[in-house]
């Protein structure tokens, strides 16, 4: 069951959250579906209050020293100066340091942590936590309430998330939002082999390429949200 903070006045309130799940709660799938139920119901109801919501994603082991997670906390902090909340996923490296930007910028700074035999601690920038058992669920919330994807480097966890959501959009499961990837020189690669590959192979088409933007500063992630929503603002008009 997913755990979460109340509100308070304009900001939520933020403490350590304790989870009392215990391995031998459920002995079978069809009881299972309640607990799934019941996060996805906490999830929803938790996160209704969350306006304009950017997810960032990134790799949790990238150091406090690192370029990018400097980057990464100056591009939370202006976002959040520029009225957006911040989601992460609620642990360490790029997580933390969009957490960290957006606690700065005095803004709603949300952990949506994932319960895992590794134990993933929350970091201690957030003041709105949830925590949620089933990764699947936890996707659900990051898609639901972001107004866009903002992606800097990192792994697995990260390319899962970034494919995940150009799925959705290329499927048209939902509505078409901003996906940024930022540092160029980082995706360089991927981007190529997009292009070498994958269009060339017609295994997705040229235009897919246009789903997503590649930018390196914060200053141009936040143009890259605006420029979006205008155009498309534009569309329906």
């Amino acid at each position: 069951m997913g755990k979460r903070v109340t509100l308070k006045n304009k900001y939520f309130t933020g403490k350590q959250l304790k989870t009392t799940f215990k391995d031998d709660f459920i002995t079978t799938d069809t009881w299972r579906i309640f607990r799934i139920m019941s996060e996805f119901v906490d999830g929803f109801e938790g996160l209704s209050q969350i306006k304009q919501g950017i997810s960032i994603f990134g790799s949790k082991a990238t150091p406090k020293t690192h370029p990018y997670y400097k980057l990464a906390s100056k591009t939370a902090y202006t976002l959040t100066k520029k009225g957006y909340s911040v989601i992460t996923g609620a642990g360490g490296g790029i997580m933390e340091a969009a957490n960290k930007g957006a606690k700065k910028a005095g803004g709603v700074s949300v952990g949506l942590n994932i319960l895992i035999p590794q134990k993933q601690m929350p970091n201690p920038y957030i003041n709105y936590l949830m925590e949620f058992r089933y990764f699947f669920v936890r996707k659900v919330m990051f898609t639901k309430h972001s107004h866009a994807f903002v992606v800097f480097p990192g792994g697995f966890g990260t390319l899962d998330e970034l494919f995940e959501t150009l799925s959705l959009v290329q499927a048209l499961r939902i509505e078409p939002v901003p996906v940024i990837l930022v540092n160029k020189d980082y995706w360089a690669g991927l981007l190529d082999w997009f292009q070498a590959r994958l269009v060339k192979e017609g295994t997705i088409d040229k235009g897919d390429l246009k789903l997503f933007t590649v930018v390196e500063t914060p200053e141009q992630v936040h143009a890259a949200i605006k420029s979006f929503y205008a155009s498309k603002k534009g569309r329906r008009e």
